[in-house]
């Protein structure tokens, strides 16, 4: 078994010029929560600010860095403010490429729970992140908005959701707003259910699939009765399981018959989350037994497996 690196190696490494070795310091450092290295994390980070392009390629040691720091859940604003501002240009064939993305999504993540910043100042800077040009820093500010758990930061989501975006940012917010509002949000998600051929309906019946609320069953059980689209029912049988609900079980149960063999075999998938409950399972497994079906007691051997 290969010794662990003391801290004053992992030290000694830190303040090598080789941005790849640092990185792997870094990690190490964040791995092993060796917080009294944290001054050295970030005199790192900012030496690797300096001529960027050439000292820190791909951004390889400030990304592990800011991500050690935000482990310990250091409090050093500043750092993380230049961080998420930090767009770093490199050539590739044919043209330049940002490789930043990840750095700036870090930071805005970290910057949600710097207490000595007040909600406000915070969600100033996050209102600019949920606008940048990358998807990934996007989806990450989302997140980083839930983190702050402030109602205002709702406000921000739904601008972000009602001004559009990529299935994936819009999913993000959809998910981030249920979990400030919960039941104020149901129906503003649940109304891009109605999208049944486009990404976003999809998304939303993931976010709604998050959630126990009785509200979100019933939207994502009303949709599914008037879907058309046979892989969006099978999305919204997924979200329904998801929410592992009484209601949601006796929903699925009761779509288990041999008569729709498709949709019984996506409601005993969907049902895999609440399996390892004795109660559920039984009752399952009589329900698939009454069909007499031996595509849909593979479907059940297969979800109790999963």
């Amino acid at each position: 078994m290969r010794a662990e690196p003391t801290p004053a190696a992992l030290k000694k490494a830190l303040g090598d010029r080789n941005n790849y070795l640092v990185s792997k310091a870094a990690a190490l450092v964040g791995e092993l929560r060796i917080t009294e290295l944290a001054p050295d994390l970030v005199s790192a980070f900012h030496r690797f600010l300096g001529n960027p392009v050439k000292t820190d390629t791909q951004c390889w040691a400030k990304n592990a860095i800011a991500k050690a720091l935000k482990d310990f859940e250091y409090e050093d604003p500043e750092l993380y403010i230049t961080g998420l501002r930090h767009v770093q240009m490199e050539p590739v064939f044919g043209g330049q490429e940002d490789t930043a993305i990840t750095l700036r999504g870090t930071c805005g993540l970290a910057l949600a729970v710097c207490r000595s910043l007040s909600d406000l100042i915070i969600l100033r800077h996050l209102t600019g992140l949920l606008t940048d040009p990358a998807i990934p820093v996007r989806r990450d500010a989302a997140r980083a908005v839930a983190q702050l758990g402030r109602a205002e930061g709702a406000l921000l989501l739904r601008l972000r959701i009602g001004c559009g975006d990529q299935p994936e940012v819009i999913g993000e917010c959809f998910s981030a707003l249920l979990s400030l509002e919960e039941r104020e949000a149901i129906p503003l998600v649940s109304g891009y259910l109605q999208q049944e051929f486009e990404d976003t309906a999809f998304e939303a019946a993931a976010a709604l699939g998050e959630t126990t609320s009785i509200d979100a069953f019933d939207a994502l059980a009303a949709r599914d009765g008037t879907a058309r689209s046979a892989r969006f029912r099978e999305a919204l049988l997924l979200a329904i399981g998801a929410t592992r609900r009484a209601e949601a079980v006796d929903y699925l149960i009761a779509l288990i018959h041999p008569s729709d063999a498709i949709t019984a075999g996506h409601a005993i998938a969907a049902l895999g989350p609440s399996l390892l409950r004795e109660e559920v399972r039984e009752r399952v497994e009589e329900a698939v037994q009454n069909t007499n079906s031996a595509a849909l007691r593979a479907a059940l051997r297969k979800a109790c497996r999963e």
